[in-house]
C-alpha cells in the first residue's frame, strides 16, 4: 500500500503511465539523425526564402526516415515505400519538406487517403501481412483507384527495398512554388540525390537480412555517422513556369504524375549532411512532428 501524501511516488508514476505516446498511423517506424543543409548559390532570382540567399550559408538540420505500413516493431527491409521528411530550421521558421523515396503517390483527391491507409494495412480479420501491402484489401483498393498503378510500378521495383537510407533518394512529391522579392512564382519539384549514389537489394536478400537482423537501416546509419561516415545528399530543383505547366500533355499538378528529367533537368541548389545522432531516441526521433504547411516565405504551394 502506498500513502496519499506520498507525492513522490504518485507524481512518478504518473509520469510512467503517461510517457507512452500513441505510434503514428503511418511512417510508424522511423528513424532520424541531425545535420545541416548547406547552400551551393543564391536563388534571389526565383525565391526570396532566407535559406537561398547567401551561398555557403549552413541551415540546421533534422531528418526522419521511415517505413510507411509497417509498426514500430516491424522490419526494416519491409517492401514499402520509405519516408524521407527533412525539418530545416532556417531563420524565418521551420521548413518541413515531408517526402518520399519515391516521386509519386496512389492518389489524386486527399479524400481517398484514409481508405488507401486502411486498405495499406494488414487485414482486418487475422491481423497480418504485417509491414506490407501483399493482400487482397490492398489490391482491392488498387482495381478500384487507377490513378495507383503508376505508384505500384514504382513499389514493384527495387526502389521498395533500399539497401541502406544512405543511397536512397528522396522527392518532395508535390509540386510547390518559390516566389521571389517581386511576388514572381516559379513552379518547383524538389529532390534529393544521395551523394553515393543509389543501391537496393533484392528480394531474396531482402527476407535473409530481414530475419538476421530486422533493425539493418537503422545500425547501417548509427555506425556510418557514428565512424565520420556523413551521408549527404544534393538538394536538385525542377523549374518551370505556368506556360510549361499549360502545355505539358498531362497535368503536371498532379502527384501520381513525374516530371521526366530529360524533360526538365533537375539542377543542384544545396547539399544536405548528417553528423550526428540523436541523444535521446524518444525525445528527438519518436516525438519530432512535421507539418507540410510549414514552408517560409518565399516557399508556397500551388493547386497540386
Amino acid at each position: 500500500p502506498t500513502l496519499i501524501e506520498d507525492f513522490h511516488f504518485r507524481e512518478k508514476i504518473f509520469h510512467f503511465d503517461h510517457e507512452r505516446i500513441p505510434e503514428r498511423v503511418v511512417h510508424a517506424r522511423g528513424y532520424g539523425a541531425h545535420g545541416f543543409f548547406e547552400t551551393y548559390e543564391s536563388l534571389a532570382k526565383y525565391s526570396k526564402a532566407d535559406i537561398f540567399q547567401r551561398p555557403g550559408e549552413k541551415t540546421p538540420a533534422f531528418v526522419r526516415f521511415s517505413t510507411v505500413a509497417g509498426s514500430k516493431g516491424s522490419f526494416d527491409l519491409a517492401r514499402d515505400v520509405r519516408g524521407f521528411a527533412v525539418k530545416l530550421y532556417t531563420k524565418e521558421g521551420n521548413w518541413d519538406l515531408v517526402g518520399n523515396n519515391i516521386p509519386v503517390f496512389f492518389i489524386q483527391d486527399a479524400i481517398r487517403f484514409p481508405d488507401m491507409v486502411h486498405a495499406v494495412k494488414e487485414e482486418p480479420d487475422r491481423a497480418f501481412p504485417q509491414a506490407q501491402s501483399a493482400h487482397d484489401n490492398f489490391w482491392d483498393f488498387i482495381s478500384l483507384t487507377p490513378e495507383s498503378m503508376h505508384m505500384i510500378m514504382w513499389i514493384m521495383s527495387d526502389r521498395a527495398i533500399p539497401r541502406s537510407f544512405r543511397f536512397m533518394q528522396g522527392f518532395g512529391v508535390h509540386t510547390f512554388r518559390l516566389v521571389n522579392a517581386k511576388d514572381e512564382s516559379t513552379f518547383v519539384k524538389f529532390i534529393w540525390k544521395p551523394k553515393l549514389g543509389m543501391q537496393s537489394v533484392v528480394w531474396n536478400e531482402a527476407v535473409k537480412i530481414n530475419g538476421a537482423d530486422p533493425d539493418f537501416h537503422r545500425r547501417d546509419l548509427w555506425n556510418a555517422i557514428q565512424s565520420g561516415d556523413f551521408p549527404e545528399w544534393e538538394l536538385c530543383v525542377q523549374l518551370f513556369d505556368q506556360d510549361f505547366a499549360d502545355s505539358f500533355d498531362f497535368d503536371i499538378l498532379d502527384p501520381t504524375k513525374i516530371i521526366p528529367e530529360e524533360v526538365i533537368e533537375p539542377i543542384p541548389v544545396g547539399r544536405l549532411v548528417l553528423d550526428r545522432m540523436p541523444e535521446n531516441f524518444f525525445a528527438e526521433t519518436e516525438q519530432v512532428a512535421f507539418m507540410t504547411q510549414n514552408v517560409p516565405p518565399g516557399i508556397d504551394f500551388s493547386n497540386d
